[in-house]
C-alpha cells in the first residue's frame, strides 16, 4: 500500500469534519440559543438567519462519515458499535431539528416545533460531544476488532466533552446572530456570547489538563522535548484568539467574533488532532491499519477531487448570495 493515500484521505476526512464542525456548528448553535429569545418575531429573525445554509452545512458530515466507511473501513467498523447509541441519538435529533424547520413555518402553533428544533439541535451537539470524546479516551479492540462494551462511551470525560461542545456550538451561534442579525437579537446574542465563551474556556482548560494526566500517549505527545517546543505556539495563540473574542464582544464589533470563534476552533481541533494522531482509532489502529485497499484509495481519490471543488462553489456561492444581515421584522418565508 502506497503510504501517503491513507493519509490523503485521513486529511480529506479531517478537512471534511471540521468544516462541519464550522458550519452546521453555528446553525446548531443558533438552534441551542433558540429558547432565549424574547418573542416568535425573535424566533423567525434567528430562523431566517440561518435558512439559506442549513441543510446544505450538513453536506460535510455526509463526507466525513462516508469517508470514513469507504476509506477506513476497518475503522468504520470499529467505532461504530462502540459509539452506536449516541450516533443513533445524533441522527434522529437531526432529523426531529430538519422537520421543525420545515413544519414550523406551516403549523398554527409553533410551540411544539420550537421545543423539537432546540431539543434536536441541543442533543445532536451533546451526542457528537459524547463521540469525540469517546475516540479521544480510546477504543478497545482485538485483532482489529471492537472488543468493548456498548457502554464504555459513558464516562464523566465524555459527558464532559459533550457539554464542551454544547457550549462551543453555542457561541458559535451566538457570534453568527451578531454578524447577521440587528437589534434585540443581536444585543441578546452579545450577551450569550461572553458567557458562553468562558464556559467554553473553562471546558477547553479541563480537557486540557484532564487528557495528559489521564492518558500517557497525550502526555507524552505534548510534553516530551523536542515536541514540546514546536507545540508550545497552540495554547499560546488559543489565548490570543480567546482575547481577540472578548475584545470584539466588548467593543460590539460585528465581524471579528465570530472569525475569532472560528478560529478557537480550529485551534483546539488541531489540538486533538496532534493529540491522536497518527491513530485513527485510539490508541491501537493507525489510518494504515485501518485503510481500504490502494486502488479502492485511489479510485475514490479522483471522483473525490472531481466534486469537492464542485461542491465548495456552491458553498461559497450561496454564502456570497445571502450575504448581509438578516434585519428585524422581516419575514421567515
Amino acid at each position: 500500500m502506497e503510504w501517503y493515500l491513507p493519509v490523503l484521505w485521513a486529511m480529506l476526512i479531517g478537512t471534511a469534519v471540521a468544516l462541519y464542525v464550522v458550519l452546521d456548528g453555528f446553525d446548531l448553535g443558533v438552534g441551542i440559543l433558540f429558547p432565549f429569545a424574547k418573542d416568535e418575531t425573535e424566533r423567525d429573525q434567528m430562523m431566517r438567519s440561518i435558512a439559506p445554509y442549513w441543510d446544505g452545512n450538513e453536506t460535510w458530515l455526509v463526507l466525513g462519515g462516508g469517508g470514513l466507511w469507504v476509506a477506513f473501513p476497518v475503522a468504520y467498523a470499529v467505532i461504530m458499535p462502540a459509539v452506536y447509541l449516541p450516533v443513533m441519538v445524533m441522527l434522529v435529533s437531526l432529523v426531529f431539528r430538519g422537520v421543525a424547520f420545515e413544519f414550523r413555518t406551516v403549523s398554527r402553533s409553533k410551540k411544539a416545533w420550537n421545543f423539537a428544533f432546540a431539543a434536536g439541535s441541543t442533543l445532536a451537539a451533546f451526542s457528537q460531544g459524547i463521540v469525540l470524546g469517546a475516540l479521544i479516551q480510546g477504543i478497545k479492540t482485538q485483532n482489529g476488532a471492537f472488543s468493548g462494551g456498548h457502554f464504555d462511551w459513558a464516562t464523566p470525560f465524555t459527558l464532559l466533552c459533550g457539554l464542551s461542545l454544547v457550549a462551543g456550538y453555542g457561541l458559535l451561534g451566538a457570534t453568527w446572530l451578531v454578524m447577521k442579525t440587528d437589534l434585540g437579537v443581536q444585543e441578546r446574542a452579545r450577551s450569550h456570547a461572553k458567557a458562553l465563551l468562558l464556559a467554553v474556556l473553562v471546558c477547553m482548560a479541563a480537557v486540557s489538563l484532564y487528557t495528559p494526566l489521564a492518558f500517557e500517549r497525550i502526555a507524552q505527545r505534548w510534553f516530551s522535548i523536542p515536541n514540546f517546543y514546536y507545540l508550545w505556539p497552540i495554547p499560546a495563540v488559543t489565548a490570543l484568539a480567546a482575547f481577540a473574542l472578548w475584545r470584539g464582544l466588548k467593543k460590539e464589533r460585528e465581524l471579528s467574533p465570530f472569525f475569532a470563534t472560528i478560529a478557537l476552533f480550529l485551534l483546539g481541533y488541531a489540538g486533538l488532532v496532534i493529540s491522536s494522531y497518527p491513530y485513527l482509532v485510539p490508541p491501537s489502529l493507525t489510518v494504515w491499519d485501518t485503510a481500504a485497499a490502494s486502488s479502492s484509495l485511489l479510485f475514490m481519490l479522483v471522483g473525490t477531487l472531481i466534486l469537492l471543488p464542485i461542491i465548495l462553489a456552491y458553498i461559497v456561492l450561496v454564502y456570497w448570495i445571502f450575504r448581509g444581515k438578516v434585519r428585524h421584522g422581516e419575514s421567515y418565508h
